[in-house]
């Protein structure tokens, strides 16, 4: 059975995240749906990693496996025509190693978090930015996140239903950075928890209006008790823009 490796992209707005669920449609459904229109078997779809509801990707990387048999080139230009209207679109595909797995042979993911300072709100980019109209201190927040960086029990930064065998991860790299009227925050690890990214950003928030510290950043990971966070930034400014393997 050939397995193929796609990098994807994706408007996360109108779905319930990349996995499959119940409540409503999801990006795998709409690669799934699309699939289907083409191929008799039915695929197993695998990503590098789970984005929750309202996120985006520019680097997503997938996995299909499947009986059939397509040079990669006309696989990503039929998943391409039957993806129309969907705000999906595959970028790359190609024939995957022996042994290669889209989530299990990553050594690294990175994730980008936008937040728009300015009073006015959004028109472009309503849902693919955090509008915050107080200004921020980026390089009171840069400080800050070098407290969260290294090998540490994240356990107050982690979403209360994550399924993570441990909440302890290492922290590879966290920057903020002021690009024009926006703060952007990068994270860099080899894996990341349940809402992780969503809760490091919405803490280093409170650093940029002043209301915390550094002090207050290493204290609360240092709870190792997600009632000591203090907020979740919403999901639509975080971005997955890269996953890299050996």
């Amino acid at each position: 059975m050939p397995r193929y490796r796609l990098t994807i992209e994706y408007d996360g707005t109108p779905y319930v995240g990349w996995q499959r669920q119940v409540n409503g449609r999801s990006v795998q459904q709409a690669i799934e749906e699309a699939l289907g229109c083409f191929i008799r078997s039915t695929p197993a779809l695998m990503a590098a990693g789970r984005t929750d509801t309202g996120v985006h990707a520019t680097g997503q990387v997938i996995q299909i496996d499947m009986d059939d048999i397509f040079d990669p080139e006309r696989l990503m230009g039929a998943l391409n025509f039957h993806l129309r209207p969907e705000p999906v679109s595959i970028l790359d595909a190609s024939l995957a190693a022996e042994g290669w797995h889209a989530r299990f042979s990553a050594t690294g993911r990175r994730y980008l978090y936008r937040i728009l300072t300015r009073r006015g709100p959004p028109a472009l980019d309503r849902d693919r930015v955090w509008h915050v109209q107080a200004p921020l201190d980026s390089d009171a927040m840069h400080r800050a996140a070098q407290a969260l960086v290294g090998h540490h029990d994240f356990t107050t930064f982690r979403a209360v239903r994550c399924q993570s065998r441990s909440p302890v991860k290492t922290l590879d790299r966290l920057t903020v950075s002021r690009v024009g009227g926006e703060i952007h925050i990068t994270a860099a690890a080899r894996s990341f928890l349940h809402h992780q990214v969503r809760s490091m950003v919405g803490t280093l928030k409170l650093v940029g209006e002043g209301r915390w510290t550094t002090a207050d950043v290493k204290a609360a990971l240092e709870a190792r008790d997600r009632r000591a966070l203090g907020l979740n930034a919403p999901p639509q400014g975080l971005c997955l823009t890269d996953v890299t393997y050996d």
